[in-house]
């Protein structure tokens, strides 16, 4: 067990690492960097020490947000690939969604449009098919297919997943991202 990281009695591997990820997570969103990097090594460390591939990639995911937000882009990328596989076999397709959306975007700020596409495309096929998608997970994933289309300057894509954006913003009660979808939609018409 990595130093400072308290194992109780009883507890499943894949309940630490999750417990762990959750404590680096509310660290990152505290901006507290240091504390949330440690927290997602442990997570990391713990569950290939156990051998849990569902773990693995949860703790992958939440390292390599932690080292986007610090801006390393490279160790964020290599960390999502390794996810990646881990998560297809899961039994959680939302899960994958998220994690291969991340990917692509990374895959689109490291100048990989191409690659970062077939990302969006596939996470988006899984949100639109899944019954229990949440809408902000799923404007997430639309939002960044809808910068890619308008960077690659196909126009009527881009302006068509902006409204799709804008429509479940509104649905997550998100008011940043109508605005934001309102806006690119404006400078598309």
């Amino acid at each position: 067990m990595p130093e400072g990281v308290p194992l109780e009695t009883g507890d499943a591997p894949r309940h630490v690492v999750e417990s762990l990820v959750l404590r680096g997570m509310a660290a990152r969103r505290e901006d507290r960097p240091r504390e949330a990097m440690r927290h997602m090594k442990a997570a990391v460390a713990l569950a290939r020490e156990h051998d849990d591939p569902v773990a693995l990639a949860r703790a992958l995911h939440g390292r390599a947000n932690v080292e986007r937000g610090r801006g390393r882009l490279d160790v964020a990328l290599r960390l999502y690939r390794e996810a990646v596989p881990l998560c297809r076999r899961g039994d959680d397709p939302l899960v994958l969604a998220h994690t291969v959306r991340h990917l692509g975007d990374v895959l689109r700020e490291t100048g990989d449009p191409r690659e970062a596409e077939r990302c969006y495309a596939e996470a988006l096929t899984v949100y639109r098919a899944h019954p229990a998608r949440q809408a902000l997970d799923f404007a997430n994933a639309v939002r960044p297919m809808a910068i890619l289309r308008e960077t690659l300057g196909e126009h009527d894509e881009a302006r068509a997943l902006w409204r799709e954006a804008r429509d479940l913003y509104r649905e997550a009660g998100v008011e940043a991202g109508v605005a934001e979808s309102s806006a690119r939609i404006g400078r598309l018409d």
